[in-house]
């Protein structure tokens, strides 16, 4: 299976650009929220079991989807603190067990971009971060970042690409390893 990993700060257009890729992929897109808001509904955020539950549940879906045969899966994340350094390395290594290929894209954008976005309705459905003060006590308190996710084989900067020249690219990232991707698409 091939696991398209999407991450970066909140309002960076990670969902936004997993929607256009999953079209022009038929990759099947799990993002974040997906794991995040019903284990809200029961834990508060980075309490134990949210953290377990939440990692467990990510861990499973990807180990799920290749023993499924699915082809391809793009998964939206932020490593944010509450995060464990391990949850990489046991996806590293249930990507070694299950032969999951994982292509690791980093999206950014300009801060002033990323607190414009904040409050986009499209964020609304989900119980994402739509207030610039909260952005600003996480992001000045260390909370929107964990531990070094590696060096991505793209960088995305949504401040400088829209949604779609953003999945274009990583289309095309993907078109040019052998056997990651249809060619035909």
């Amino acid at each position: 299976m091939k696991l398209i990993f999407l991450y970066g700060l909140p309002a960076t257009g990670k969902l936004t650009i997993g929607e256009k890729l999953a079209r022009l992929t038929g990759y099947k897109l799990f993002h974040n929220h997906i794991a995040v808001d019903p284990l809200l509904s029961v834990f508060d955020f980075g309490s134990e079991p949210f953290i377990e539950l939440r990692e467990s549940f990510w861990l499973s879906v990807f180990e799920h989807a290749a023993r499924a045969h699915i082809s391809g899966l793009i998964f939206t994340f932020v490593p944010e603190r509450t995060v464990r350094p391990q949850f990489i390395t046991n996806l590293v290594e249930l990507a070694a067990r299950t032969r999951i290929e994982i292509l690791s894209v980093e999206v950014t954008c300009p801060i002033p971009v990323l607190k414009q976005r904040l409050d986009n309705p499209s964020r609304r459905p989900f119980q994402k971060i739509n207030s610039i003060e909260l952005f600003d006590a996480l992001y000045s308190s260390g909370a929107l970042s964990s531990f070094p996710m590696g060096r991505p084989e793209l960088t995305i900067d949504t401040g400088k690409l829209s949604a779609e020249e953003a999945a274009q690219q990583i289309l095309e990232l993907c078109q040019s390893r052998p056997d990651y991707i249809d060619k035909e698409l």
